[in-house]
């Protein structure tokens, strides 16, 4: 393991595949918002000593690649991300916009998976997501 981090007596590489959605799948995160939330993922998970490997936000879900040392559980980290962003979209759009839920803007609930040997193959299908996405619907149109 030579790339893991450190906590002061162990040395770590935890990484998880993470996937949330905004509440009833609402298609709000592009635009300005989908500029302004990716910092404000990486600046939240600093706060909880976490690191955003690689991200991609869809026009309805987002996908992240998250490294959690092993002294957060997954689940604190992530609801932290949701809920602090949450607020800070109903702080910074939550005047112009009238359908935002306000601070109730993710849906309950997430995916998560580890990443193991295969977080080539899960960094690539995060940064294809869309594409990905393009080729499938367009299968399922000619079957």
């Amino acid at each position: 393991m030579d790339e893991g981090f450190s906590l002061r007596h162990s040395r770590w590489e935890c990484k998880y595949h993470v996937v949330f959605i905004p509440k009833y799948r609402r298609k709000v995160l592009y635009g300005r918002l989908r500029s302004d939330l990716g910092e404000v993922f990486r600046a939240l998970a600093r706060h909880k000593e976490s690191h955003m490997e690689e991200g991609h936000l869809m026009m309805d879900h987002v996908h992240m690649l998250i490294a959690i040392p092993p002294k957060y559980a997954v689940s604190s980290v992530v609801g932290y991300i949701k809920g602090k962003s949450a607020i800070h979209i109903a702080r910074t759009y939550g005047e112009r916009k009238r359908n935002f839920v306000g601070q109730h803007f993710w849906a309950r609930g997430y995916f998560v998976s580890t990443v193991g040997r295969d977080e080539a193959k899960i960094r690539e299908y995060i940064r294809h997501q869309e594409q990905e996405d393009q080729r499938v619907d367009q299968l399922h149109m000619w079957s």
